[in-house]
C-alpha cells in the first residue's frame, strides 16, 4: 500500500490539529522509510519477481526488521516516544503511534502472506489485495480521498501556496500511484531502496504544506 498511508496522515489532522503534517505523514509511513536503508545495509531482502502479484513485481523476502508486526509496535512506541520527550504532548503522541502501526495493518490487508508477526517466528499473514487492481484500488482510493477531505475541512489556506500547494501535492500522490501501478518492473533492488529514500522528500512536502494552512477554528 502507499496511497492509502498518506490518506491516513492527511486525515489525523483532524484529531491531531497541533502534529505538523510532515510529522504525520513521516509517521504513517515510518516503516517504509526505513526498509530501504535497510535495504541498504543489507539486513532485509527483497527479489525483483515480475507477476509476485498483479500490483508489484516484487518479491519481500525478508524485512522482520522494519516490517514485523512486533517491530512495527516498537517503532511506533520509538516514534511516539521522541514525540513525546521533545513536545510534552501525550495526545500528538499516541496519534503517532497508532499511525506508525497502522501501516503493519494497512499493509496486512494488501500483501500477500509475507509480513512477520516477529523477527524470530516462521508466521506471515496477509490478505493478497494485490493480486486485484481492482481490489486495491477500492481499498485505497476511498482512504485517500476521505483523507484529503478530512484535512481539508481541518485547515484552511494562509494563502494561494496552501491552496494550490494542497491540490498540487494530492495529483503528485496520486501521480506516483499510478506510476506505481502501470509502470516496468524495478531494474535492480539498489535501485529500488534508493528511489524508497525520495520518499523523504514527501516528509518535507508535508511540512512545506503546513506552512502555508492553518487549522480551522469551525472544525
Amino acid at each position: 500500500m502507499f496511497i492509502g498511508h498518506f490518506g491516513l496522515g492527511f486525515a489525523a489532522k483532524r484529531v491531531a490539529p497541533q502534529v505538523g503534517l510532515g510529522t504525520l505523514f513521516l509517521a504513517a509511513q515510518f516503516i517504509d522509510l526505513l526498509w530501504p536503508t535497510f535495504l541498504l545495509i543489507g539486513i532485509e531482502r527483497v527479489a525483483i519477481l515480475p507477476g509476485a502479484t498483479v500490483v508489484t513485481p516484487l518479491d519481500f523476502q525478508h524485512y522482520p526488521f522494519s516490517h514485523s508486526f512486533l517491530a512495527a509496535g516498537l517503532w511506533a512506541a520509538f516514534v511516539g516516544g521522541v514525540y513525546f520527550a521533545v513536545r510534552g504532548a501525550a495526545g500528538g503522541a499516541f496519534v503517532l503511534f497508532l499511525l506508525v502501526l497502522s501501516h503493519w495493518f494497512l499493509d496486512a490487508v494488501v500483501h500477500r502472506p509475507d509480513l512477520p508477526l516477529d523477527p524470530f517466528g516462521e508466521v506471515r499473514v496477509g490478505l493478497g489485495l494485490w493480486n486485484s487492481i481492482p481490489a486495491t484500488l477500492a481499498v485505497e482510493m476511498p482512504l485517500f480521498a476521505a483523507g484529503c477531505w478530512l484535512y481539508a475541512r481541518a485547515t484552511r489556506a494562509a494563502d494561494a501556496i496552501g491552496r494550490w500547494g494542497f491540490v498540487g501535492l494530492v495529483v503528485f500522490l496520486l501521480a506516483i500511484q499510478a506510476a506505481n501501478l502501470a509502470g516496468s518492473p524495478p531494474p535492480s533492488v539498489t535501485a529500488i531502496a534508493w528511489v524508497g529514500q525520495a520518499q523523504w522528500l514527501l516528509v518535507l512536502c508535508g511540512y512545506w504544506l503546513d506552512r502555508h494552512r492553518v487549522p480551522n477554528a469551525g472544525e
